[in-house]
């Protein structure tokens, strides 16, 4: 499927497929981040699958999404590329496991609200 990809985005100069080493997930409000391999060993990240192949499934055609939205991706890679400290892991990932999302609409003029 790879090589797929790879022949398809030197064809078409796709920006959808990620550098070596590098996979793309998206946000609900549907902003794409290229995420490096090596997140996939932190506890958070895994979790974070986790819960998005429990809310919308496993992709077959389609982008991998994370069930929160982007500026909470944007925080959670800031404390990834700087040592993760055990104690924030278990917090953050006592968020996670109780479904803490931002997919509640409810929020002020219709933006989208961390919740918990």
């Amino acid at each position: 499927m790879a090589r797929k990809w790879r022949k398809k985005a030197a064809k078409g100069g796709s920006s959808q497929v990620a550098s070596k080493g590098h996979f793309v997930v998206y946000t609900t409000d549907h902003n794409r981040f290229v995420i490096p391999l090596h997140y996939l060993n932190n506890n958070i990240f895994r979790e974070l699958l986790k819960l998005s192949e429990d809310e919308f499934g496993l992709p077959t055609n389609g982008p991998i999404t994370l069930p929160c939205d982007s500026s909470l991706m944007n925080y959670l890679v800031y404390v990834f590329e700087r040592a993760l400290t055990k104690e924030l892991e278990v917090s953050l990932a006592s968020i996670t496991k109780n479904r803490c999302s931002s997919y509640d609409q409810g929020g002020e003029n219709g933006k989208q609200v961390l919740v918990h």
